[in-house]
């Protein structure tokens, strides 16, 4: 940081002691006048449809594997600084030179096409826990930047605000650092409650610098009547030739400075556009289809956007086109459609009237007509007519979630059956990972009191080895029991942790008929961990555990023994193999 000189040292103590307290406390104006919000005008959380299809392998068990070159440990020459994350290797079982073995152009290209994928809540752990593991860099092929930009990017996409802190907490000088703090102060000003916002800034450590902070937190410390530390800390970005002359003269108002209000708008960036809506005493501002969604979801929520004054057929289009892409609350386009006034007679000839209406009025007459109509049949014909009307005009989206709430109230017995396949098509339905309480039963090893091993920590060896032979002199006088690949996971990691397997049971014979694909056999081998991870991410996909056939849990929990990835393999174990009660 550019020191002071010693002229604006003694400058800054001379304007601390002109300046009172109670002389800019008398001048000042309130930043917080715009703050009534109204809590329930947020959007609606949209489900995820969840297909019940099976997603397609992503792996060529039968692919080439490259020729990999290892890169020897003693060669690494890479600086402290240089090594970016939030999790301890040892946390997950992984070292620091986890990617030391693989080639950054396919690290690359892997995490590009995750990014195109919607991640399990397993896939996307596993995910998380790769990335963002303290961890040297691969040495070939891969800049200090490209790598973290890769990280800053996802926590940015995926709304992760929790884990930004974190990394920005632990990770004080990194690559485009600008970038993710801009998204965090505007992520809190667009919710509009500065005071919460402020809280959360400050959990982010004093010694990380960049100038939108700075700035924020200078607004932060106005709101709090903390003047005195907010004119020495524009003083010191003005010294560093960090802030500018719009910035400058907002604040100087806000403080009380300067009387004059400059009336400019700059809605370049979320922090100007805040500056400008709370020091103008008579703002104003119609937002557009080329405004940011910060900007929407600040002004939403902020009460700064009328019903009202969308009368306008262009405005309404924009405040259509905003909700299409989730910019702002979907709502609001119904809102503005209830209030379009039509004629009783409008009403009653619906299906003749609609036909002659511009797009906007026809869907505001068919909604108002849904909201009319009482008959079950009646209201179906106008909410699908409604559907097409809109996935017409491409704004599908403005209508998919009401569409669903208003189907999931009906009562499924008297929907008409030509509408009943409808229906449940258009219902949005979600899909919840929810483990029921184990049911251990003595009819398969995974399902006995064997699995309590990996169930519970605290659990003797002594204990578990007398249930596995307890299970297996049971089985073995069933001459038509078979031996699935999930006794198999279950017994191949008993293996590792040094139980003794019946020697009937030859898991070799088995490993040789069921082998796990070529290419992540060889990452192991290569101790290419990272890269390995990544490409299990990948070939888990959308796919919770649960979903995943036999076979894949198999070679997955196979490959995590070799790995010593155990911390994984014990998830896996304790969520695919028992038995459990319905939730």
């Amino acid at each position: 940081m550019k020191s002071l000189s010693l002229n604006k040292q003694i400058f800054l103590f001379f304007i601390l002691f002109i300046f009172s307290s109670d002389l800019i406390s008398d001048e000042s104006v309130d930043i917080w006048k715009k703050e009534n919000l109204n809590k329930n005008n947020g959007p609606a959380k949209i489900e995820k449809i969840v297909s019940k299809k099976k997603k397609e392998t992503r792996i060529d068990i039968n692919a080439k594997v490259p020729k990999i070159n290892l890169i020897s440990s003693s060669n690494l020459t890479i600086l402290e600084d240089s090594i970016f994350g939030i999790y301890e290797p040892n946390e997950n079982n992984l070292t620091l030179d986890m990617w030391s073995n693989s080639e950054g152009t396919r690290i690359k290209d892997t995490i590009e096409r995750i990014n195109k994928i919607q991640l399990s809540s397993f896939a996307e752990k596993v995910f998380e826990n790769t990335l963002f593991t303290i961890s040297r860099l691969p040495e070939q092929n891969m800049t200090d930047e490209e790598f973290t930009n890769y990280k800053i990017d996802w926590l940015i996409k995926n709304k992760k605000d929790g884990l930004i802190s974190t990394f920005l907490n632990k990770n004080k000088n990194f690559p485009n650092k600008s970038k993710i703090v801009k998204y965090l102060v505007d992520k809190n000003i667009s919710k509009a409650n500065l005071n919460d916002a402020c809280e959360k800034i400050d959990l982010i450590g004093t010694d990380v610098k960049e100038s939108y902070l700075d700035q924020f937190k200078i607004i932060c410390l106005i709101g709090k009547n903390k003047k005195n530390e907010a004119l020495l800390l524009i003083e010191i970005l003005r010294e560093q030739e960090l802030s500018n002359k719009f910035f400058d003269n907002k604040i100087n108002y806000l403080l009380g400075v300067s009387s004059k209000e400059d009336k400019k708008i700059d809605d370049t960036n979320l922090l100007n556009f805040y500056l400008s809506s709370i020091a103008i005493s008579d703002f104003n501002y119609i937002p557009n289809k080329k405004t940011d969604v910060k900007i929407w979801q600040y002004l939403v929520n902020a009460n700064l956007i009328n019903i009202d004054n969308f009368k306008d057929q262009n405005q309404i289009k924009e405040l259509e086109i905003a909700a299409n892409n989730n910019s702002v609350a979907k709502s609001y386009v119904l809102e503005v459609y209830k209030n379009i006034k039509f004629d009783f007679n409008d009403l009653l000839n619906i299906d003749q009237v609609y036909t002659n209406l511009d797009p906007i009025n026809a869907r505001a007459l068919i909604y108002q007509k849904t909201l009319l109509s009482e008959n079950t049949e009646t209201k179906l014909k106008y909410l699908f007519l409604l559907k097409d009307l809109f996935k017409k005009d491409n704004l599908s989206n403005v209508f998919r979630e009401y569409l669903s709430q208003e189907l999931s109230i009906l009562e499924f017995e008297k929907i008409p059956t030509e509408y009943q396949q409808l229906a449940t098509e258009n219902i949005i339905y979600k899909k919840e990972e929810t483990l029921g309480k184990i049911k251990y039963n003595d009819k398969t090893y995974h399902t006995s009191k064997v699995i309590k091993h990996f169930v519970e920590k605290n659990i003797s060896i002594k204990i578990t080895d007398k249930e596995l032979k307890n299970i297996h002199k049971k089985l073995k006088k069933n001459k038509k029991y078979q031996i699935s690949l999930k006794d198999v996971t279950l017994l191949e990691s008993l293996k590792k942790d040094n139980f003794l397997i019946p020697k009937e049971i030859e898991l070799e014979e088995i490993l040789k008929n069921n082998p796990p694909p070529a290419e992540l056999s060889n990452l192991v081998k290569n101790n290419e961990i990272g890269l390995f991870l990544l490409r299990i991410v990948e070939l888990i996909g959308e796919d919770e555990l649960l979903d995943l056939d036999s076979q894949t849990v198999y070679f997955i929990n196979h490959l995590f023994i070799e790995a010593g990835l155990t911390k994984l393999r014990d998830k896996i174990l304790i969520t695919v193999l028992p038995d459990r009660t319905k939730i």
